[in-house]
């Protein structure tokens, strides 16, 4: 086995901790059920101040994240995980049914990695961004 190969194993048996910070339960069930088939951990907060309070009480590897929430919106929620200096390296991926320019530009301004549409985003699309997302 060469050194990438055991590259390869050893971040397949590292535990890849996913938040889905999304309000309806249906869309982040959809989710969830997909990224824990591949193997990721998923954790899902129904409203922004949850989100932000788990994303403090234990880190993830990775956040998905709603813009319309209930509480604080995810703008909010990400200019607070940008402002936190033990969480603002966290990618951040936006996941919206909304896709105006200016919605889209001013998720990416505030640190967003990604913003992606739901509608144009299956699960298996998700699922297969995580590694790659993570590294960037």
């Amino acid at each position: 086995m060469d050194k990438e190969d055991r590259d390869v194993a050893m971040e397949a048996d590292e535990e890849v901790r996913v938040l889905f910070i999304e309000d309806d339960a249906a869309v982040a069930e959809m989710y969830r059920l997909k990224l824990e088939l591949d193997g990721y951990t998923v954790t899902i907060a129904p409203d922004g101040e949850q989100g932000l309070k788990l994303a403090k009480e234990g880190p993830p590897d990775i956040v998905f994240l709603d813009i319309r929430l209930p509480k604080m919106d995810g703008f909010s929620v990400l200019e607070s995980l940008r402002a936190d200096e033990t969480l603002k390296h966290i990618p951040v991926i936006i996941l919206s049914n909304y896709g105006e320019a200016e919605l889209v530009e001013r998720g990416l301004k505030l640190g967003a990695l990604d913003y992606l549409i739901k509608a144009e985003t299956t699960p298996s699309t998700l699922s297969r961004g995580v590694g790659k997302w993570i590294k960037e």
